[in-house]
């Protein structure tokens, strides 16, 4: 956890000093400007998203760490069809057959993995113990 922590911390630094030698930071008071929700809501969705992303990170390594990478892999491909339904919920972006596609496969491989955690689940639980009860 500590590794995805400095990875993360590493990833912001490279970032902020590209952002530097681009003059990146200039636009960020334009952007801020017309945004919707006002100045203060951009400034608090820029840094909330940053947070959250490594927030997110964190926790799939964490799902790694203490689950699979399988497991790590689904929870982030079951996150794409609730993105998709969000983004047309909230912010009426249309949906096409694309990403009627990624939703579909993403649910697909979701369903495929929970149903061969069952199968693998029922197999076990039907072979017979290797350890031999002492009678004393």
């Amino acid at each position: 956890m500590e590794m995805q922590v400095v990875i993360g911390f590493s990833a912001t630094v490279f970032s902020i000093i590209g952002m530097i030698v681009n003059n990146d930071f200039h636009a960020i008071p334009r952007e801020a400007q017309e945004f919707g929700l006002g100045k203060a809501g951009y400034y608090v969705l820029l840094v909330g998203a940053a947070i959250m992303y490594q927030l997110f990170c964190l926790g799939i390594m964490g799902a790694v760490f203490y689950g699979s990478a399988l497991l790590g892999g689904v929870i982030m491909t079951v996150l794409i069809p609730v993105t998709e339904v969000l983004a047309v919920l909230f912010f009426h972006e249309p949906f096409n057959g694309i990403k009627g596609i990624a939703v579909a496969l993403s649910v697909w491989g979701f369903v495929s993995y929970f149903y061969g955690e069952i199968q693998i689940h029922a197999q076990s639980s039907n072979k017979p113990s290797n350890v031999e009860k002492l009678d004393l």
